[in-house]
C-alpha cells in the first residue's frame, strides 16, 4: 500500500474518536479522513471517502455496527471497494462479535486495548495479514460449529488448490501469520503472501476470517 492508511473512525463516544485521532496523528503511515457517531453516518461516509479501514463500534443508535459492517463489505450502493472493517467490542460481546464477521468484519479489537495494539491491528487489517489470535480463531470456529452443526459431517469440498495451498490454508485456519507461516513451511513471507493471494482468489474469500471458516467446512481444522 502506499500512502498513509486510511482510516474512518466510527464511534458514538466522541471521547473514543477523539483519542484515537489524536494517537493517530502523530503517526506518519496512518491519516484519520472521517469520523462517524453513527452506524448510517459511517455506512455514508464510507461510500463518499473510500477509506482503508473503518474503525466500527458495533453499539451505536439507529442502525448498528454489524448493520452497517454488512452494507459496507456487501451493498453495491455503498460498499468501498478498498474499505475492510474493523469491529470494537467488550471481552463479553461474543455473539456481537461472530455476527460483525458474519456481516463482513475483518477482524475485531477490545476497547480496553492499549492503544498502540489498536494502532497495530489496524495497521494489520489494512495489509490484508492476520489479526485473529489462535486463541480467538478457536473460540470463533467453535461458535461457527455450534451455529452449524450440520458441517460436522457435510465437510466442503475445495477444488483447484494445491496441495501446498491446503497446507497454507490449513495454518491460516490455526490462526497462524504470514511470518509464522513462512516458518512452519520454510518459505520466504512474500511467498506465504502470494499463497494467501491464490487462496483468496480460488475460493472466492474476502480475507482471512472467510479462509478460517472455510478451513474448518472442509475439516482441515477442528473445534479440538
Amino acid at each position: 500500500m502506499s500512502g498513509p492508511v486510511r482510516v474512518l473512525l466510527a464511534d458514538d463516544q466522541q471521547l473514543i474518536r477523539t483519542a484515537l485521532r489524536m494517537v493517530m496523528a502523530d503517526i506518519d503511515d496512518m491519516e484519520v479522513v472521517g469520523e462517524a457517531s453513527t452506524g448510517a453516518e459511517a455506512v455514508r461516509l464510507t461510500a463518499e471517502l473510500a477509506p482503508d479501514v473503518v474503525v466500527m463500534d458495533i453499539r451505536m443508535p439507529g442502525m448498528d455496527g454489524i448493520e452497517a459492517t454488512r452494507r459496507i463489505t456487501t451493498d453495491p450502493s455503498a460498499r468501498s471497494e478498498s474499505a475492510r472493517v474493523v469491529v470494537l467490542t467488550t471481552f463479553d460481546d461474543d455473539d456481537y462479535v461472530y455476527g460483525a464477521l458474519r456481516a463482513g468484519a475483518s477482524g475485531f479489537l477490545v476497547k480496553d486495548m492499549a492503544l498502540d495494539d489498536i494502532i497495530g491491528a489496524v495497521r494489520v487489517v489494512a495489509a490484508g495479514d492476520a489479526l485473529i489470535a489462535p486463541s480467538v480463531t478457536r473460540r470463533l470456529i467453535r461458535d461457527f460449529a455450534a451455529a452449524r452443526p450440520e458441517q460436522a459431517t457435510a465437510r466442503r469440498e475445495l477444488r483447484g488448490i494445491t496441495d501446498r495451498e491446503r497446507e497454507v490454508l490449513t495454518l491460516v485456519g490455526s490462526g497462524l501469520s504470514n511470518t509464522e507461516i513462512a516458518t512452519e513451511l520454510c518459505i520466504s513471507v512474500a511467498t506465504a503472501k502470494t499463497y494467501l493471494t491464490r487462496l483468496f482468489t480460488k475460493l472466492d474469500a474476502r480475507d482471512r476470517v472467510q479462509l478460517v471458516i472455510l478451513a474448518y467446512e472442509a475439516g482441515l481444522v477442528s473445534v479440538g
